[in-house]
């Protein structure tokens, strides 16, 4: 199976649907993804109906236990009931806002975990379970890019060591990867998408990296 990036040093993208690319692929330490919500988001490559994504969770969710121990979602407020039952939930808080739901504004998005806490499984003490997040996602020509600078807070949160490889089945434009990078931790990719792995790849190659 061959990779559509790799940098040669731990970094690697896999253009294909995640469902066929995760039975292949090696054990990794850390999952972290923010897949599709199921609310009909305009994406490339994929139908981001209700039940669509009932379907991918079913098919998906398996195999990323698989081949994980610890898990981390960013969901959407609206369908994260479809997934299964998680250890805990975590939250990233938008003060100011980031649209709107059935009872006001939304200013929370849930972080689905499943698996242990790693600073508390290696004896490092607690730490809280929520982020503040008031950075704004740049424009990279996917409709839902993740802030890197959160992303990067997020991911030491469930990362505890640089010799950790993470892994996102639904990795849009890359930011899971380039934070990974960044962090000094390897890392694989998935997405359906040649246009989001285009655009991954070129976020990967830059000398310096996109904030």
């Amino acid at each position: 199976m061959k990779p559509y990036y790799d940098d040669g040093k731990g970094i690697q993208i896999y253009l294909g649907d995640c469902r066929d690319i995760l039975p292949n692929l090696p054990k990794v330490d850390l999952v972290l993804t923010d897949p599709p919500y199921g609310n009909n988001t305009e994406y490339d490559q994929y139908n981001d109906t209700k039940e669509n994504l009932r379907e991918l969770i079913s098919d998906v969710f398996t195999e990323i236990n698989r081949i994980s121990n610890l898990t981390a979602i960013t969901c959407g407020v609206g369908n994260m009931f479809l997934y299964p039952e998680p250890r805990w939930v975590m939250a990233w808080m938008t003060p100011a806002g980031s649209g709107s739901g059935p009872f006001g504004f939304c200013t929370w998005q849930p972080i689905l975990c499943y698996g242990k806490d790693p600073y508390l499984s290696n004896g490092l003490g607690r730490r809280a379970d929520s982020f503040i997040h008031t950075e704004s996602s740049k424009k990279l020509g996917h409709p839902c890019a993740k802030p890197i600078v959160l992303w990067e807070k997020v991911m030491l949160r469930f990362s505890v060591r640089d010799t950790d490889i993470v892994l996102d089945p639904f990795m849009g434009s890359g930011t899971t990867l380039v934070a990974s990078k960044n962090l000094g931790r390897k890392a694989t990719g998935i997405d359906i998408s040649e246009k989001y792995c285009e655009i991954a790849a070129q976020r990967l190659f830059q000398e310096v990296l996109p904030l």
